[in-house]
């Protein structure tokens, strides 16, 4: 077939061959195009657009599904060129994304694109939210009824509804804005293209000179470039019509043979360029870029270049449609692997489908159980949304069952709380007579009274469970607020009483400071003698209040560290504390700290002495060994060193028992 053949294919017809393989159909064109005189013309160009087609279609026709494509894509783009910027857009998972996650990218789409550009990429997404906010809307109608509401006064949207409906609105007024304007400038520029046809016709019943002929042919074929963008379904039939007129102008007209030869050349070495990078596109592995490339050289060859010489014209055109071919196959396996790997999607979708179910069936009778079970869910819900896109015509079914799914897990996670509301509100009842317990004795001074009471609603306000959210907060500060009062209240008056025992605290805490700054000197008679007026005058100041009695043992473990310092023979050191512990031990009127300490000493004496008598019957193994072996001397030291310890501890039992005294 020749170029000429494949524009008016573009249509889904086939063109009859060249003048030379079908001369009978090239007279019968002539004929009824042009009459033998060129006179007159008898049929206007809008006739031809649409007749001339059909009279040069054959029976037999073929349909080139490569070149169909691109030919329709490029007629859509014929409207306005920068909507081929369309394919430049990313194509996102929009069913993967959240609600929010789709109000961003539409205000993105807004913003980074031009309107005509994007109004596939915002249907899908409108659809997509649209098909989530119903789902939320089914969930929030189900807790209403549940709840008792009415369904006729139902109504719920959300901050994200809004803002969604806010962007869709700005887009379609954008849009209808677009189109408007747009349609007054493509029926004057069809209206210009046609008059360029008939000028073009004309030229060949105009007697003058051949190069003015030519000359005027071609200011009519750059005004052809520059006539602007016209209706998609005009795009076809008007180039092909322009096109069927140029070629005639060639072959009909007696041209200027070197002129003629000329363009032919031109466009010849233009189209081979054009194969040239075809058959290339036709290696590359990316299908989506090179189809876009091959789009682009296509509206090349049909808008930027003419006829070439009869003898090229089915050639070049077979070459071009064989690259193409090669092009639109491995595209169309690309999109059936593509399809492939949306029947895996759909399998995981299934799974996961399956999960769900499984999970709304198990009988759930706890919060906590509830709980795990709504984040299994959530899980799963984005494992759904994240699984990819399924085949088209299972796309729906599947977003149904998804939704029938999680819809049912939902009816018995909304039954469960539904009971568990009206068991939070009996707490809530329980916890607002505690409040009132509370509030009517916060300003009681029957301290000996209230206090056990209120300790005891305290108590019972722990073992109350859960009330209503929205109620958890006021009534604990509630509750809260009047237990601090009254005990608030009752320290004070204590503190009050009791004021002594704080003075004597913030004196102890004076002279721990200043025992914790005592350093030892050369004389270590001196350093006892100051640390024991340091004790008498701890004791001397008396009881603290009891939550504050910590101190005393801070400063008897700084007592002992001080000791610890003073320059003199540890045994003595040892007794000297040990006698300041047992004055602060010392109280006629309780002895039980007395008593723990004599059965402690009591305790240690008898390991010391059973230490002592198994390092004794273990010299028995060394009885023919010399007595000065490291061993036998390192046992014998230790017997030496538990005696001693054992005359000291006898000595603290002497200072007990006469503490008893």
């Amino acid at each position: 077939m020749s170029e000429n053949d494949n524009l008016q294919e573009a249509d889904g017809k086939k063109e009859v061959e060249s003048t030379e393989s079908t001369p009978k159909v090239q007279t019968e064109i002539k004929t009824e195009v042009f009459s033998e005189t060129e006179k007159t013309e008898v049929i206007d160009t809008a006739e031809v657009i649409n007749e001339e087609v059909e009279a040069e279609t054959t029976p037999e026709v073929i349909k080139d599904d490569s070149v169909d494509e691109i030919e329709a894509s490029n007629a859509e783009d014929a409207e306005d060129e920068s909507n081929a910027e369309r394919h430049e857009v990313e194509e996102k998972d929009y069913h993967a994304m959240s609600m929010d996650e789709l109000v961003a990218e539409t205000s993105r789409l807004l913003e980074k694109h031009k309107v005509q550009t994007i109004s596939k990429h915002i249907n899908e997404i409108k659809s997509e939210f649209n098909s989530k906010f119903s789902e939320l809307l089914e969930e929030k109608k189900e807790e209403f009824i549940e709840e008792g509401g009415n369904e006729i006064d139902f109504y719920y949207t959300n901050d994200t509804k809004k803002q969604f409906n806010t962007l869709y609105k700005d887009y379609k007024q954008a849009i209808n804005s677009y189109y408007k304007e747009r349609e007054q400038n493509l029926q004057q520029n069809l209206d210009n293209r046609l008059q360029i046809i008939e000028d073009i016709k004309g030229l060949l019943s105009v007697e003058e000179n051949m190069g003015t002929t030519y000359k005027n042919f071609k200011e009519l074929q750059e005004k052809w470039r520059t006539a602007g963008p016209i209706p998609r379904d005009k795009y076809n039939n008007a180039w092909n019509t322009y096109h069927h007129h140029v070629e005639r102008f060639y072959d009909f007209l007696h041209l200027n043979n070197d002129l003629r030869d000329m363009d032919f050349k031109h466009n010849y070495d233009q189209k081979l360029k054009i194969i040239e990078r075809a058959e290339e596109l036709a290696e590359d592995e990316n299908t989506n870029r090179s189809f876009r490339e091959l789009q682009v050289l296509h509206k090349l060859w049909k808008e930027e270049l003419g006829p070439v010489g009869k003898e090229h014209r089915e050639e070049i055109w077979e070459r071009f449609s064989k690259a193409t071919k090669a092009i639109h196959d491995k595209r169309q396996a690309y999109f059936v692997d593509m399809d492939k790997a949306h029947e895996k999607n759909l399998e995981h979708k299934e799974e996961i489908i399956a999960k769900i179910n499984a999970i709304a069936e198990k009988k759930v009778n706890s919060h906590s159980a509830w709980q795990s079970n709504i984040k299994e869910i959530e899980a799963l819900r984005d494992d759904f949304f994240k699984a990819g896109k399924v085949p088209l015509k299972v796309n729906e079914s599947t977003w149904s069952k998804f939704k029938g799914a999680v819809r049912t897990f939902n009816r018995g996670k909304n039954s469960f709380y539904k009971d568990l509301k009206k068991d939070q509100f009996d707490n809530l009842k329980k916890k607002k007579a505690l409040i009132q317990i509370a509030e009517d004795n916060k300003d009681n001074d029957d301290f000996a009274t209230v206090t056990p009471l209120m300790k005891k609603i305290q108590d019972e306000w722990k073992t109350i469970g859960h009330v209503p959210r929205r109620d958890s907060d006021k009534i604990w500060k509630q509750f809260k607020k009047a237990c601090n009062h009254y005990f608030d209240k009752m320290h004070t008056e204590r503190k009050a009483k009791d004021q002594h025992l704080f003075d004597a605290f913030d004196k102890k805490v004076k002279l721990l400071d200043q025992l914790k700054t005592l350093e030892p000197t050369e004389d270590p008679k001196a350093d006892i003698k100051a640390l024991q007026e340091k004790i008498a005058e701890w004791k001397e100041v008396g009881y603290v209040p009891q939550n504050k009695r910590y101190i005393d043992g801070k400063f008897y473990k700084a007592i002992d560290d001080a000791f610890d310092k003073v320059k003199m023979e540890k045994s003595k050191v040892e007794m000297i504390k040990f006698e300041s512990k047992l004055e602060n031990l010392a109280d006629p009127e309780d002895t039980r700290l007395l008593d723990n300490e004599y059965n402690f000493i009591k305790k240690r004496i008898d390991e010391i002495k059973s230490e002592i008598n198994q390092l004794e019957n273990n010299l028995q193994f060394f009885s023919n060994v010399k007595s000065d072996n490291p061993l036998v001397k390192d046992v014998h030291k230790n017997i030496e060193k538990h005696k001693t310890e054992l005359e000291t501890w006898k000595a603290k039992l002497t200072k007990v028992r006469g503490m008893y005294n």
